[in-house]
């Protein structure tokens, strides 16, 4: 499949047939996906690669408090689990919140689970001591998952990016014997689509490019 075709198809993928991803094949995803870059090229990702069903119901059960916050933020109306603000649901709202299938069948479903861990000791961190959110240490392992998905896609095969697991790390760790020094980054379905993807929309380039400063004028092919 053509570069371009592969980025402007490579959707989230949560329904799956129950078609097996070959080992060869999973192989070959992986093997071509290691390229992605990482912070000093120190690639500190790890991968656990989870088939078993007793494991993939933990791991499911573990995103079902995120999901419940983000559940109740979108029917308020919020946007659920910005950083900016905390959310107008109360405790017990969002613990009466119904848990979507959708975000939970997708880890029950899929051919194989990939849990995508990094080492902090690999990261450079540089927003580390600034008063937001950090998000300069995922540049050392989203693009990995990322060219995970793009690999499948073009197999035949599709996943989605997923990381309400992330809000329970530590049991995550737990379940799947992670070492203190790995931060859980992402889980990652992967499987069979029961529907091929047709190309995505996406806001127009000028909607969110400007030359020179963030006010500046937009950016138009």
């Amino acid at each position: 499949m053509e570069l371009y075709e592969v980025m402007r198809t490579t959707a989230a993928i949560r329904e799956f047939t129950d078609d097996p991803i070959p080992d060869e094949v999973l192989a070959r995803i992986l093997d071509h996906a290691r390229f992605a870059p990482s912070g000093g090229n120190r690639q500190g990702a790890h991968l656990v690669l989870v088939t078993d069903q007793e494991t993939r119901q933990a791991l499911a059960e573990l995103n079902e408090p995120a999901v419940r916050r983000y559940a109740a933020q979108s029917a308020a109306g919020e946007t659920p689990w910005n950083p900016l603000r905390p959310p107008g649901p109360s405790p017990e709202e969002i613990a009466a919140t119904e848990v979507p299938a959708y975000f939970i069948t997708p880890v029950l479903t899929a051919a194989v689970v990939l849990v995508f861990l990094v080492d902090l000791g690999a990261v450079a961190a540089t927003d580390q001591d600034l008063d937001r959110i950090g998000m300069v240490a995922g540049a050392s392992v989203y693009p990995l998952a990322w060219n995970v998905l793009l690999a499948a896609r073009n197999e035949g095969f599709g996943g989605t990016f997923t990381t309400m697991a992330v809000a329970r790390e530590p049991q995550v760790k737990e379940l799947l014997g992670v070492p203190e020094e790995y931060a859980v980054a992402a889980v990652v379905p992967l499987g069979k689509p029961v529907k091929q993807p047709t190309r995505l929309r996406r806001q127009p380039v000028e909607e969110f490019v400007t030359w020179e400063r963030f006010d500046g004028a937009p950016f138009e092919s």
